[in-house]
């Protein structure tokens, strides 16, 4: 029997939950696949995981921040419409609770912000913290595979 090391190859099914539920969920749909140590899962979550044998089913309980670190009150940020237009559909509508995905500076990858407010401008002021920054997560996971 495996177990998990750190750049294990990792697949698994996930859930991550906050206080009003979950924010991700593998179990209803395809497994997911990642390698541990690549930055996939927060560092607290990889911790947790290392030393489980394939097949393992579990929960854990990360208190407030451990998962994803405290809010930062910084990452809250307007974006002028006329940026939005450029970075996407002009004709896109915004409302607050929306998520919206933004490029990286180098076009690779993306990453995410909540949309909070809509002034009259059109200006939007995102919330790029993760969702579940600052609170309480569970984290449960089923090991299918460690390679």
């Amino acid at each position: 029997m495996s177990i998990v090391q750190t750049g294990s190859f990792l697949t698994l099914h996930y859930r991550l939950a906050g206080p009003k539920g979950d924010i991700i969920n593998t179990f209803t749909d395809k497994p997911a696949t990642l390698s541990l140590g690549s930055g996939e899962l927060s560092p607290a979550m990889e911790e947790r995981l290392v030393g489980l044998a394939e097949g393992t089913h579990t929960t854990f309980e990360l208190p407030c921040g451990e998962a994803f670190g405290d809010r930062n009150p910084d990452m809250a940020q307007w974006v002028a419409r006329k940026l939005l237009n450029q970075l996407g559909d002009p004709m896109e509508k915004y409302a607050a609770g929306d998520v919206v995905q933004f490029p990286t500076p180098d076009g690779l990858g993306s990453y995410a912000g909540t949309v909070l407010e809509v002034n009259q401008e059109g200006a939007v002021l995102f919330d790029f913290n993760h969702p579940l920054a600052g609170q309480p997560v569970t984290f449960e996971v089923r090991l299918i595979g460690v390679l």
